[in-house]
Formats: C-alpha cells, sequence, structure tokens
C-alpha cells in the first residue's frame, strides 16, 4: 500500500499519524518455516540485512506477513543516504566494514496465523501486529498519534524528521497508491529516473551531473540536472554503472539543455531532494541523496499533492 502527497493540514477524527521514515520499503514473509525479506519490486533482501531476517525467524510467530520500513540512523535522524552503504551488499564482512546498523520499523500486518487481515481496519490490524511480535533490536514497532494536523506536522519538522504519514484508521490494507494514507512532508523530495549524465569538468571525477526525468502518459518528462551530495566514491561509482547502460540517443521526450551528454537506457531511480519546481517543471536546488532498488522506473511520476 502506497501514500499519496498531500498538503491537508487539517484532519478531523478517524485518523492516526505516524512518523515518515526516510529508508526503503520491505515486506517480511515468515511462513513454512522459511523468511523472506522483499523490497517493494520483489526483490530479495536476505543477505543484505541478515540481522533483520533473523530477528524474525526467532519469532514465536511462524506464520505472518509484515509491511515496514528499514532504515538507518544518522545523530538521531533516519539517513537514506547512509542506508545506501548497505544496498546491494551480500557477504557478511562486506556487511560489517560498513560500521552501519539498521533498523526494521514494521507498520502493518497483511497476515497472521494463515489469517488475511488485509480487510480489518488500521487500528485492529496494529493492534494485532502490536502482541504479534516480540519487539528487540533490530526490530521495532511503529508508534502513532491518534490526533493531529498542523502543529504535529510542525513539531516533527523541528524534530529533523522528513514528516508525517496520515492514515485512516478505519481503513484496509490494499496493493495500491491510496489516499487513505498521505504523505505530510517537511520539504520536497521524490525519485526520478536518471536518463543520462554529463562529463566532469575541472577536478571532478566520474560525471559532471544526472539527467533527471519521471514518466507523465509514458513518456519520460526531463526535469532538470543534479550535481550535488555526491562524495568521490558514488561518483566513480555511478560512472560505472551509467557506463554499462549508455544508449545512442536521448530516452527523453523533448529537448534537454545540456552539454557533454552521455544518454543511459532509463534504468536507474535516483532520490532528490530540492527546493521547489520551476514554472517550467524543473527542479530547483536538486540534492542527490542515493539510488533506489526497490522503485520500478516505469512508477515513477511527479508527486501532486492531492489536498
Amino acid at each position: 500500500m502506497l501514500a499519496t502527497l498531500s498538503d491537508r493540514r487539517e484532519f478531523g477524527d478517524g485518523w492516526v499519524f505516524e512518523r515518515k521514515l526516510d529508508g526503503v520499503r520491505m515486506l517480511v514473509v515468515r511462513e513454512g518455516g522459511r523468511t523472506r525479506l522483499l523490497s517493494r519490486t520483489g526483490q530479495r533482501l536476505d543477505d543484505t540485512f541478515p540481522e533483520v531476517g533473523a530477528a524474525l525467524t526467532a519469532q514465536e510467530s511462524g506464520d505472518f506477513t509484515v509491511d515496514g520500513e528499514i532504515v538507518a540512523f544518522s545523530r538521531g535522524r533516519t539517513d537514506f543516504s547512509r542506508l545506501q552503504q548497505r544496498l546491494g551488499l551480500t557477504r557478511q564482512r562486506d556487511i560489517e566494514a560498513t560500521g552501519v546498523s539498521v533498523t526494521y520499523y514494521v507498520f502493518d500486518l497483511l497476515r497472521l496465523e494463515g489469517r488475511d487481515t488485509r480487510r480489518l481496519p488500521l487500528r485492529a490490524r496494529k493492534s494485532l501486529l502490536r502482541r504479534a511480535l516480540a519487539y528487540r533490536s533490530p526490530l521495532r514497532f511503529t508508534p502513532h498519534r491518534n490526533a493531529g494536523g498542523a502543529e504535529l506536522l510542525a513539531d516533527a519538522c523541528a524534530r529533523g524528521w522528513e514528516g508525517l504519514i496520515a492514515k485512516r484508521a478505519d481503513g484496509p490494507y490494499v496493493p495500491r497508491r491510496s489516499t487513505d494514507w498521505l504523505k505530510l512532508k517537511c520539504s520536497q523530495e521524490q525519485e526520478f529516473v536518471v536518463g543520462g549524465f554529463t562529463e566532469p569538468a575541472r577536478s571532478r571525477v566520474g560525471l559532471g551531473a544526472l539527467l533527471l526525468g519521471y514518466y507523465e502518459q509514458g513518456r519520460l518528462r526531463y526535469a532538470g540536472k543534479v550535481g550535488t551530495g555526491f562524495d568521490r566514491r558514488t561518483l566513480l561509482a555511478l560512472r560505472e554503472r551509467l557506463d554499462e547502460l549508455a544508449v545512442r540517443g536521448s530516452p527523453f521526450d523533448g529537448p534537454v539543455r545540456a552539454d557533454r551528454v552521455h544518454w543511459t537506457e532509463p534504468e536507474l531511480v535516483a532520490q532528490i531532494a530540492f527546493t521547489e519546481w520551476t514554472r517550467d517543471g524543473m527542479l530547483r536546488h536538486p540534492r542527490f541523496l542515493g539510488l533506489r532498488t526497490d522503485k520500478d522506473p516505469r512508477e515513477v511520476v511527479r508527486e501532486r499533492a492531492a489536498g
């Protein structure tokens, strides 16, 4: 189930509010003596986060499916860039070398002891979830508030959080984007598809900037380029991956204003922070946060507040 971006700030009764976490969504399925960790795109993450798999395998219950977000912390805040250091790693020695600990925040229950719980109201699902598992590191239950709105969001932003997720307390769990879950953000941030890059200049290595876009009616629309937020290692790693995706023509629908461009297959998805959209549909002051392996490029669209 996916949340819809919203600028709504007033809520009546019947909503609960959770902290918006800056991490990667992950389903965990425990059945038949096996535990599977799955990304949104169905990618197996068992070897990437073995400590999470071990914690859920050790549960008294042997039959459940839970939904949650896996995060890494930096100075008390969830840090997507820090989590990036763990993504893609599968060998224990490589994982340990990063020094990055992760936490899996569980916030929903889809199945328990052979029973499909998705049609139950959210409050009932969360009540069952709280009692179904033992919450020890790296596993955490996601708490919620029963009232909120503008003041609660302001407090979340003051704490340095990414924002809040508002959820209808009586809503079912549906496998799609829904206005029963609303994203209330402190700042602008979303995913974009990488369709190319520019050559580096002066002492820069790897690449100059990534060329970004999103899909609209099946066509990849250009949204601008991002040249900040990279360290040297990331620049070199990105260049290596992008060279493998090289194509001769632009994947974007329409002109792209950039020099010394290399086009690529639109397969990589980047998480980008920015201040606002310009009138001509370009990103203002974008900053690279990391690549997302849990998002299908064809699902990346321009997020618009639902109100």
